[in-house]
């Protein structure tokens, strides 16, 4: 049976960096070398300061003081801590291409196969490489390819293990996981590799939670598990255009459909959109293999879970310029929140930028304020759009270390992020120093609208 002392992940971002942590808290006995080319990252999850880890996720800094220095390390030497490895995690990004054959919708593989080449090049001995990124159905095959035409004899072992990771609730994701997936060859050392790894995660978990398959069906259960869930907000959202259009309340329905024992109230709140990492990338790769796979239907059916969502962000912002006189021109709006969800600083899709942008684009100014995402990672946002320069760009956004010096002479606020403090604000003394009449634009659905239509608010939620 493989021995596992050393393990190596290759990439220190919020997968990379919260797993490991988790592992190397539970597994004391093994150490855990988290690496990455970006040194300020490494730099950062080195910070003596645990409130500098690049990631914000609660109850992570308490994981990273208890293992870091112990047997939790971050480095940028990739080579050595390949070199000192039995089991190898690849946890690096696989954005979206932009560009060739599959743009717009299939995985950019680039980094996965880079990692492969490295891992190739530096092994001496025989290691199990995890696929922990979210990947494609059958990219272990081209993993496979890789690594055995180009090594030295050495043997791998390809393992699809896919993260089931919520941001904002990652570390308890991973400490009370509701399942652990491994995929691997149904041979001899096939097995023996999933054993290893199913021999970590039984550190902390019962075994009846952690899932043995073969690889394909691996991959493809994390694709398919965020387009279902993509799919429920979606439908939930799809609802919530209907219900303004009646007399129905979308926190109603939402209620009553939830109270069914079949369907359950998860991933049925009305909001804006979802954005992330995974659920817009992984639909449009699983719409990419139904149409390679010639099945057009089933890659429109998943195609219209992603046109859904672009449609509740439109609308959203097309609501806040018709209610205001049909022109944002010269006006300043108040953004609550530019995250994706609360308790993480991700802005990775989120709709905050994709509703900035189109009120930018009707000239009005936008003022954030959001307890954990940088400065710099609105403007790079806005940048990324490529709607405007970066100049123009940054004489419309203008951030704020301040809520309500925020929401001070705004003709309107939007709630885009549903962060717990933001109810506990004196909406009194925002409403105060607001331009009149003064608009609540509720993405997020956190705030009680009939309390601030007391106070003078003219309040607009979604569905409502």
């Amino acid at each position: 049976m493989t021995q596992i002392k050393n393990i190596c992940c290759i990439g220190a971002g919020y997968v990379g960096g919260p797993t490991m942590a988790v592992i190397a808290q539970k597994c004391p006995e093994i150490n855990v070398t988290v690496v990455d080319l970006n040194e300020q990252r490494i730099a950062d999850w080195n910070d003596d300061d645990l409130d500098k880890l690049p990631i914000y996720e609660p109850g992570l800094k308490e994981v990273v003081a208890e293992a870091r220095g112990r047997n939790l390390f971050f480095s940028t030497d990739v080579d050595k801590a390949i070199d000192n490895a039995e089991m190898i995690f690849i946890s690096v990004n696989t954005p979206t291409k932009t560009y060739g054959k599959g743009k717009g919708m299939a995985a950019d593989l680039k980094y996965i196969e880079l990692c492969a080449r490295q891992i190739a090049r530096v092994s001496k001995t025989d290691k199990i490489v995890i696929e922990k990124s979210t990947l494609p159905v059958r990219t272990a095959e081209a993993l496979r390819s890789i690594l055995d035409n180009t090594s030295s004899g050495v043997k791998f072992q390809i393992l699809s293990s896919p993260e089931f990771l919520a941001e904002g609730t990652a570390v308890d994701d991973l400490q009370n996981a509701d399942r652990v997936l491994i995929g691997g060859d149904q041979t001899p050392e096939g097995l023996e590799a999933m054993q290893a790894l199913t021999d970590i995660y039984a550190h902390w978990l019962p075994k009846e939670r952690i899932l043995q398959t073969n690889v394909w069906s691996s991959e493809l259960s994390k694709l398919t598990a965020n387009a279902f869930l993509a799919q429920r907000v979606s439908s939930i959202n799809s609802l919530s255009a209907l219900c303004e259009k009646t007399e129905a309340n979308i926190e109603e329905v939402s209620r009553a459909i939830g109270a069914d024992s079949r369907i359950g109230s998860k991933f049925l709140k009305s909001s804006v959109g979802f954005g992330g990492s995974c659920f817009q990338k992984d639909i449009l790769n699983l719409v990419y293999i139904c149409q390679s796979l010639g099945l057009k239907e089933v890659a429109d059916y998943w195609e219209q879970v992603i046109i859904m969502n672009d449609y509740q962000k439109h609308r959203f912002a097309d609501n806040i310029i018709k209610t205001l006189y049909n022109t944002v021109s010269g006006k300043k709006i108040a953004f609550l929140g530019w995250a994706f969800k609360k308790d993480t600083n991700d802005t990775r899709e989120t709709a905050a930028m994709y509703v900035a942008d189109i009120l930018m684009e009707d000239r009005a100014t936008i003022v954030v304020y959001d307890p954990k995402v940088k400065y710099e990672q609105m403007f790079a946002d806005v940048d990324y759009l490529n709607t405007r320069t970066e100049k123009e760009n940054k004489e419309l956004l203008k951030p704020q270390t301040d809520p309500y010096e925020a929401c001070k002479d705004v003709h309107a606020i939007a709630i885009l992020t549903e962060w717990d403090e933001f109810k506990g604000y004196d909406w009194q003394k925002i409403y105060d120093h607001m331009m009149k009449p003064a608009f609540v634009f509720d993405g997020r659905n956190v705030l009680d609208g009939e309390k601030l239509e007391k106070i003078g608010f003219k309040y607009y939620g979604i569905g409502k």
